[in-house]
Formats: C-alpha cells, structure tokens, sequence
C-alpha cells in the first residue's frame, strides 16, 4: 500500500448486480450508497452493487482484483511465506482533518486485503506531532486508535495492526509512546523498526544486550512473536538522515544475529534497505554463520565432557588400569627395535642352561685338566639361538668315547 491511487467511479453496466468479491475488472474496496442525506460506506465485500452506488477501487499494480490477493495468499502458503502489508508511509492520525479520514480509509483497506491474502500484519506509522503537544497529540491518536480497533473486530479482521517507530523526533512514534497507547487500547502491537529507533535514540543499538533489552520491553505486547523491520541508517542528533544498505550504516546486524543465537526468539525481520532482496540474504547468510559456530562449539563442549566421564568411569570402575597405562609405552617403544627386544627375552633361557652344564662339569673336569680346549669351543656357539644346547650334548658323548682308547 506505499504507493496506492484511489479511484472513485459508477459502476458499470456489468457490474451492477454483481458483488465486488466477484469483479474481475477491479479492486473495489468500497461501496458508497446514500441513506437520506447521509453516505453509508460499506465494506462487505459480498455485498450487491447497485446503479445508483459509488466504487472506490485502487490502483495499486499489485493486484488486479480479490481474486489474484487469494492467489497471493495460496502462493505464500505453498511456499512457506508470511504475508504482511505495510500502509502508505505518509500518514496523519492527529490532525483529525481530511487527510486523518483518508489515512484512516488505507488502514481499513489494508485489513481488508491482507485478511484475503490470509496475512499476519499491517504496519503502519501514525504521524507527525503538528502544533499539538506530545501529550494531546497522543490523546487525539489513542482515540482515532480505538475507533480503528472497532471497526477490525466488526469486520473481523484476523490481522493484527502493528505501530511501528519512528526515526525522527517531529514524528509521533517513540517506543515509550508506542507501548502507552498499546497499554491503552486493546488490540494494536508495537512494531520494532531497528533503523528508525537507533537514530531516534541516537545510535542506541551496539551490543547484543541492546537488542536484547529491546526486546524484552516490547515482550509483553506481542504474544511471543515480534515483527522488525532492519537495514542500514544514517543519523544525527536523534534524527535518520535516510535509510541505507546495511553495511553503509553504523547499525550492524551482527549484534542482533547473535541475540537471536542466543536467546532464539520467535521473530520475523523484514528487509527494509534500498537493496531489498541483497540485504535480506546478507542477514539470513550472518545469522547462518553465527548460528553454525555456537552449533560447534556446543558439539566440541559436548565431546570434552563425554571422554572426561569416561575417564572418571574408568578410574572408579577398574583401579588397576593406572598400572597398564605405564605399559603402554613399552610396548610402543620395541615396536621400532623388535629384534633387540626378542635378544634378550631369548638369552635368559640360554643363560639358564649352560648353569646346568656347569654343575654337571665338575664330576668330569678335575681327571682331565688339560682338555680345557673344548670350553670355548663351546661358548661362541652359545650365541646362536638354539645349536648351543646341542653343542654342549654332543661334547659329553665324545668325551668318554676318546678315554679308553688312550
């Protein structure tokens, strides 16, 4: 509804008689049919139009007719997005003056077409302050507020209607204004415009603890689900100078993107930059990033603490263990000198045996003291593995055999 005409025209001949749910040709909104000296304004749009009624229809080059807002409505559900409107951006709900009833007239609208798109929302601003005082500019909007809030229960529009902030200090919308009119009138939700707040607060919004006490002034009005607008923002002295893409702007996403990390609310942000489509995925591609290195981290947090339980497990269930881990680097250690360590294993069973030769030797010995040469004869085949047992068999076989021949 930014940029909308409004028409106001006869119907034609094919027209009358027909409900203006059913018209192809155009977007009727509205039905005007005198009652005496007085124009009844009818919205129903399943009521029958009549020759002497007047349309008012809008031009808007969204949609040509209800019946392509349905098809809207169904395109959204099958691709799994949730519609909204936004009303035109130049509205008057103080001065209570020709341009109030036309600005009333687009938020009744709005309700319309977005209750047939099976939309969530309407946004709308409310207006500059004029010559009124804060306070009766406040008291003259609560009102015109109340009167709207009827008309949309009446006409039973599902959509909630959002007040969203404004950016300058002429603009009636700070947050505290917004959340007072909320508390007086039952049925509107604040409608948190990142942009427009933090120049109006003068670069308020640095840390994630920022956006995180905004949100939880706010929490109360929105039934858990909060609906932003975000992008870049020039600003000074509590005034936005203009709205920019978001890296142009000292308002980074990337304190947001990580109060969302964090604390996951259920929230809806929409890209209000100049560069609409880029800057939405440049946000959803940041909280994507943030979102993985918490995912990370928690899985690695994880890891630590399932070896350090396994750990504690083993200690508690088998004492011992602590006396095989000490074993642990023997048995790496001979993996790279296998034949060094097979040596030794081998010589204390080769040093065993010759003791009992020895101790069988001197039964032998003392009668032939001068055939000591075979002694080392058997002690260098005592370095082969196994011929030295052998070797020293064979030496007691020859030894009787050579005595009787002498």
């Amino acid at each position: 509804m930014v940029r909308v005409n409004v028409i106001e025209r006869y119907p034609d001949e094919e027209e009358i008689g027909q409900a203006p749910l059913d018209l192809q040709s155009d977007l009727i909104v509205e039905i005007v049919r005198k009652k005496g000296k007085k124009d009844l304004r009818i919205t129903d749009l399943k009521e029958i139009i009549k020759e002497e009624d007047t349309l008012i229809t809008l031009s808007s080059g969204l949609v040509q007719n209800w019946h392509e807002l349905k098809d809207l409505g169904r395109m959204g559900k099958e691709l799994d997005v949730e519609l909204s409107m936004h009303t035109p951006y130049y509205m008057d709900l103080t001065s209570n003056n020709e341009l109030t009833k036309k600005s009333i007239d687009s938020i009744h609208w709005s309700g319309m077409m977005t209750s047939q798109m099976e939309g969530k929302m309407v946004t709308t601003h409310i207006g500059l302050y004029g010559n009124l005082s804060k306070k009766a500019a406040t008291e003259r909007i609560t009102i015109n507020i109340q009167e709207l809030m009827e008309w949309w229960r009446e006409n039973k529009i599902p959509a909630r209607l959002g007040i969203e902030t404004s950016g300058r200090q002429e603009v009636w919308g700070s947050l505290d204004e917004i959340l007072e009119l909320c508390d007086a009138v039952d049925g509107p939700v604040p409608v948190i415009n990142f942009a427009h707040y933090h120049a109006r607060e003068n670069g308020l919004l640095r840390s994630s603890a920022d956006f995180a006490d905004l949100l939880e002034r706010t929490k109360k009005y929105v039934d858990g689900s909060y609906y932003t607008h975000f992008s870049g923002v020039e600003h000074e002295a509590g005034n936005e100078k203009r709205v920019t893409p978001i890296k142009k702007g000292d308002l980074r996403f990337e304190p947001l993107a990580e109060m969302l990390v964090e604390l996951n609310p259920a929230i809806t942000i929409i890209s209000s930059s100049p560069l609409l489509e880029h800057d939405a995925m440049y946000m959803k591609v940041i909280y994507e990033r943030i979102l993985t290195k918490k995912v990370m981290k928690g899985t690695k947090s994880k890891k630590g603490e399932g070896e350090d339980e396994e750990e504690e497990m083993d200690e508690e269930e088998e004492e011992p263990r602590p006396k095989a881990k000490p074993s642990k680097p023997k048995v790496e250690a001979p993996k790279a000198e296998k034949p060094k360590a097979e040596k030794p294993k081998m010589a204390k069973p080769k040093a065993e045996k010759p003791k009992a030769v020895k101790k069988k030797a001197p039964a032998v010995k003392p009668k032939p003291k001068p055939q000591a040469k075979p002694a080392p004869k058997a002690k260098p085949k005592a370095k082969k593995p196994s011929k030295p047992v052998k070797a020293a068999k064979s030496v007691k076989m020859k030894t009787p055999a050579k005595r009787p021949k002498k």
